[in-house]
């Protein structure tokens, strides 16, 4: 395959029905080390593996937070956790992200609230590699849910936030090619209602949360009475929140 100027580099992302192409083009020549490497670059997004995956890093909050393949890449609409986060924390407050991913909630947050204590977990080794790479100022884990944490944190926590999977599981093959094809299905699927890792981290965050502390998830918009609903059967006071701006869906329990 002959070497691509720029030019053919946007026209083929175009072509393959990237919409913006241009954006993508000049990310992708920043990205490349030679013109060989480039080409080799375009065809890969061309035959749908995601832009962040190519590029090593995707953007969240502002900060360049770092994936790869096999790694679930965080969506803007994932900023309202940090956005709700933020304002229930202090310093020195324990911070937990369950089905971490790369820990781009809790490095969001490292860099809003100054001297939190940050722990995250995945069950992914990809992901883990990543969320070791970007949440330098806390402790990532791997294993299922909250199995790998210490025991001096539970009753300790001040937040347990999690952007579990939530896609019902016969609405996997109608998601996109380049989240359904190149990322981790145990990243994306969340049972027959989508809500089934969802009611498994309500139940775990009752070992940790301190009185008063809050556990956040995000959600569908039609899903989140539901996910309320499991949130006040364990205890919590729930709260749906919503922003039109993200295309964002949240609910936030707190243990009273």
């Amino acid at each position: 395959m002959p070497t691509l100027p720029p030019a053919d580099v946007v026209a083929a992302l175009r072509a393959a029905g990237c919409v913006f192409a241009e954006d993508e083009a000049r990310l992708l020549v920043e990205a490349a080390s030679s013109p060989t490497e480039l080409t080799s670059l375009a065809a890969r997004r061309v035959a749908g593996e995601p832009l962040e995956h190519l590029l090593g890093w995707a953007e969240f909050c502002g900060l360049r937070v770092a994936v790869g393949p096999g790694v679930f890449v965080p969506r803007r609409r994932t900023e309202l956790l940090v956005r709700l986060a933020a304002p229930l924390l202090r310093p020195g407050d324990v911070v937990v992200e369950l089905c971490c991913g790369a820990a781009a909630i809790a490095t969001a947050l490292a860099a809003t609230v100054p001297g939190l204590a940050l722990h995250a977990v995945d069950i992914e080794p990809a992901a883990v590699a990543c969320a070791r790479r970007n949440l330098v100022a806390g402790q990532v884990y791997q294993g299922d849910l909250d199995a790998p944490l210490p025991s001096s944190l539970q009753g300790n926590v001040a937040v347990v936030v999690a952007n579990a999977p939530y896609v019902p599981t016969d609405a996997i093959a109608l998601m996109p090619p380049e989240a359904r094809d190149h990322e981790p299905s145990v990243a994306l699927d969340g049972g027959p209602d989508g809500l089934d890792v969802q009611r498994r981290v309500v139940t775990a965050s009752l070992r940790w949360l301190a009185p008063g502390g809050s556990l956040l998830i995000e959600t569908s918009e039609r899903q989140a009475p539901l996910t309320a609903t499991a949130m006040a059967d364990a205890g919590l006071v729930p709260r749906m929140e919503r922003s039109e701006e993200l295309d964002a869906t949240a609910v936030v329990g707190t243990r009273t």
